[in-house]
């Protein structure tokens, strides 16, 4: 299955960030967004997640094909890293933890509550989440950040695990992940014309 966007237009707040954009992901391939902080990354991620409609175009997929992790952890501090993922595989349906606790080395953290975990461990127990939502297409805002170099490379090591299962990766980061099934997509070619974008500064009551 390739997963596509057709001259998709999405919107942050009440401005248009980014239009006539189309891409085609194959199954087992990885898409990566590079563009400059504010060309619309994280908009574009939203959006083929569903957390926010498009304002123009189509998309193959639907918003329970891909499993989104943004920039926050969405974690709750007084639970432990177990509780957490036993929590999470219930909402998804998971029977089997393993995997997800051994990409990301969290046996030893295991007891310990999520408020004394370091920014990158909280960043790990994040992205275990992703191998439990049992979804094909990951939809990763700069996964990276907080990790150190080894949980890098066994952060790339998943994504690759995930893309050799026939699946997905849409991912925006700046760090080489040294993902041989991957192309790059710029996104700042696709800022919408002036005609076309509201001015962020209008709050909409004079429109």
């Amino acid at each position: 299955m390739d997963y596509a966007a057709t001259n998709l237009a999405c919107r942050r707040g009440d401005r248009t960030v980014l239009a006539g954009l189309s891409f085609s992901v194959a199954a087992g391939k990885a898409l990566i967004l590079r563009g400059a902080n504010g060309s619309g990354k994280t908009t574009l991620l939203r959006c083929l997640a569903g957390l926010t409609p498009p304002v123009a175009g189509s998309l193959s997929f639907a918003a329970d094909d891909v499993a989104y992790a943004a920039h926050d952890n969405g974690l709750k501090a007084q639970l432990r890293v177990a509780e957490t993922i036993e929590f999470w595989a219930s909402i998804y349906g998971a029977t089997d933890t393993a995997p997800a606790v051994d990409a990301f080395t969290l046996s030893p953290l295991m007891t310990r509550h999520v408020a004394a975990l370091s920014a990158g461990q909280k960043r790990r127990l994040s992205l275990s989440r992703l191998l439990l939502t049992g979804r094909p297409l990951w939809a990763l805002d700069e996964p990276t950040v907080s990790l150190d170099s080894a949980t890098v490379t066994k952060f790339a090591d998943a994504v690759r695990a995930h893309l050799a299962q026939g699946r997905a990766a849409i991912i925006a980061t700046h760090i080489d992940l040294g993902l041989d099934a991957a192309d790059v997509l710029d996104v700042s070619g696709f800022k919408p014309s002036v005609a076309d974008a509201q001015d962020p500064f209008l709050d909409g009551a004079f429109t």
